[in-house]
């Protein structure tokens, strides 16, 4: 067993000049550490019956104040595991580290680095002035001694209670001294008072500027606009001063001339619809340019491109001086409809202005037009044919008609299409022998819309529906009560819609999206007392490409029907038709859909051809088609 590696001091000599050492001791048990610790500090020590195991050693090569001696031993007994702490004048006590904190160790009020650096376990309370503890103590948590127990956070006071040794307490309130301050780094504020735009512009503008691979140049630096005073507060390290002072300059310059109001006259579009299409345009160009920093000028120039360089450009000057035109709108646009008048109020910059005027330039033409005729015919079918087209002898190639089979040898074929003299029912011989028979030719409309709009034909009625019924009691004589019924019927249309919404191109071509249906009562069904149609119901959606005079021929919506019939047997009208003969026969129709688009421009040189067929149509019609065309009736004398 180790023992003392010198003779302790003698503590009448110690007392008389205070000082102690030198000593050296190896590996000497507890006991005697603090047997030598009660010499130094003339006091008890209060221990439990056991404490850690362990051995000390104690190196003093020259002599030292019996204080430094004291807490020498005392960071010695810390480092294995013993806590030092004072209980009164008269006494210490020594437990083991980790229950020092529950034995109500010192409580130190004032500042610790006062103190010589020691490693008895004392307590200290700190209430940071301008730091959250919440914010602090995470950071300092690997500087505690783990033995010591966790801190005591008091959250509403703003404080934490740590217990420690001296020298770990030291440590703590010298790093909350350096940190627990009201300064705000290097960052100071600069105050730019703006002319010709308002803050809340420039400071989105910067916004967009320091985004992606900008954004980590931007450091700590942050902005704000004060529109009451139309300036922009800026928060930076001084030498990001430069940078902001040129972007802020190169952004706060008249941009031209100042707002003006005037008035679009429309010849031919609606002033709502255009105003509500130039409205979302300039709102989603203006907010594209917020978020992505970009303008870009009708030369294909970049006048900003502050997202990719980081610095903002203004618009180069033209040879005469003033900024060069742009496609870019102003937020200061303002449309607004004018329907009494048809025309639009705009206001904003002279540029902003020559914008509007290009583009309402390009929307308000007067859309192409074309006369569609229909010619629609139901065609009864035999076992020989499957279809009304064949039916018919019909020769269809890609939904046109380019000739017939059978002994119309008057037809002549040019350029792929089936031309005859006359209207279109002429011209496709469906009323005539030996078509006439197995024939019946429902309709023979015709419709003029323009480009893009819809077109609808309906052959049919009104069938009453009753989509409620309602029983109210009436008073009557007696004990009985009666009720009166009522019923809330609306209408359906039944029979055969047709509906054409074309395309023209320049190039003399019609794109028609066709859509057939064909409603039929079938029978009928009681429903709650009410004698209810059955409905049938047969539709087609299709998409075809013609040229201006092809007849596009549709087909395929079949019906089949089973009729029955007797024959009467005798001159007695029940018994005779008991016993004769009875039969059933199945029938199928189809329904085959001529169109034929006419395209009518007002253009002469293109329009001879159109005009020359609207001659042949009935007055009625052809009033409709001059109208729609806006070419005087006189020019169509010849």
């Amino acid at each position: 067993m180790a023992g003392l590696a010198a003779d302790p001091p003698d503590p009448a000599a110690a007392a008389q000049n205070d000082r102690v050492g030198p000593i050296k001791l190896h590996d000497v048990p507890i006991d005697q550490i603090l047997e030598l610790l009660e010499r130094w500090t003339d006091k008890s020590i209060l221990r439990p019956q056991t404490l850690p195991a362990a051995t000390i050693s104690l190196n003093l090569k020259q002599e030292v104040t019996k204080a430094q001696g004291i807490r020498a031993i005392e960071t010695l007994l810390s480092l294995n595991g013993i806590g030092v702490s004072a209980l009164d004048e008269n006494f210490l006590k020594v437990t083991p580290l980790n229950a020092t904190k529950a034995e109500a160790p010192e409580l130190i009020t004032g500042s610790t680095l006062a103190l010589p650096p020691s490693g008895r376990t004392v307590s200290k309370l700190f209430r940071p002035k301008f730091l959250r503890v919440g914010e602090f103590m995470p950071q300092i948590a690997g500087l505690l001694n783990a033995a010591g127990g966790a801190p005591a956070v008091f959250e509403k006071a703003n404080a934490v209670l740590v217990t420690d040794s001296l020298t770990n307490l030291q440590r703590i309130e010298t790093l909350l001294n350096q940190v627990d301050r009201p300064e705000m780094s290097r960052l100071q504020p600069k105050f730019y008072p703006l002319t010709y735009v308002k803050a809340t512009d420039v400071v989105n503008k910067l916004h967009g500027m320091f985004t992606g691979p900008l954004a980590g140049d931007l450091g700590s630096a942050s902005y704000s606009s004060d529109d009451r005073t139309n300036q922009l507060i800026l928060f930076a390290d001084p030498e990001q001063y430069t940078v902001f002072d040129q972007l802020i300059a190169r952004l706060d310059v008249k941009s031209g001339e100042d707002t003006r109001t005037d008035i679009i006259n429309l010849k031919h579009a609606d002033a709502k619809e255009v105003a509500t299409i130039l409205t979302q345009m300039v709102a989603g160009q203006n907010a594209s340019a917020r978020n992505g920093g970009q303008e870009v000028s009708l030369t294909g120039a970049t006048v900003a491109a502050s997202a990719a360089t980081g610095a903002a450009a203004s618009p180069s000057p033209a040879a005469n001086g003033k900024p060069e035109r742009t496609a870019q709108f102003s937020n200061l646009v303002s449309i607004l409809p004018e329907e009494r008048g048809n025309s639009l109020i705009v206001s904003g910059t002279d540029n902003d202005l020559r914008l509007l005027a290009e583009l309402v330039g390009k929307i308000d033409v007067l859309l192409a037009q074309v006369r569609i005729e229909a010619v629609i015919a139901e065609v009864t079918l035999d076992d020989q044919h499957l279809s009304g087209i064949s039916a018919l002898g019909l020769q269809v190639t890609g939904n046109k008609l380019v000739g017939f089979s059978g002994s119309e040898s008057s037809v002549s074929i040019a350029n792929g299409t089936a031309n005859g003299p006359g209207d279109l029912s002429a011209q496709i011989f469906v009323a005539t022998t030996p078509r006439k028979s197995i024939t019946n030719v429902l309709s023979v409309p015709s419709i003029v819309t323009t480009h893009n709009h819809a077109g609808k034909i309906m052959v049919g009625q009104s069938q009453p529906i009753i989509t409620g019924t309602q029983s109210m009691p009436v008073a009557a004589a007696g004990t009985s009560t009666s009720f009166a019924t009522s019923s809330q019927v609306t209408y359906k249309d039944i029979g055969i819609t047709l509906t054409v919404k074309p395309l023209i191109g320049l190039d003399g071509s019609v794109q028609m999206d066709i859509t057939q249906e064909v409603d039929d009562i079938l029978g009928e069904t009681t429903i709650d007392g009410n004698q209810q149609p059955t409905i049938g119901k047969r539709a087609t959606e299709s998409f075809v490409n013609a040229r201006s005079g092809d007849i596009i021929v549709l087909g395929g919506l079949q019906r089949t029907s089973l009729s029955r019939s007797t024959s009467r047997l005798g001159p007695i009208p029940i018994i005779g038709d008991l016993l004769g003969s009875r039969s059933k026969n199945v029938g199928r129709t189809d329904l085959v859909f001529f169109l034929r688009p006419t395209i009518l421009s007002a253009d002469d040189p293109k329009n001879a051809a159109a005009l020359r067929q609207v001659e042949q149509f009935p007055k009625k019609d052809r009033a409709e088609i001059i109208q729609a065309l806006q070419v005087p009736d006189s020019s169509r004398k010849n």
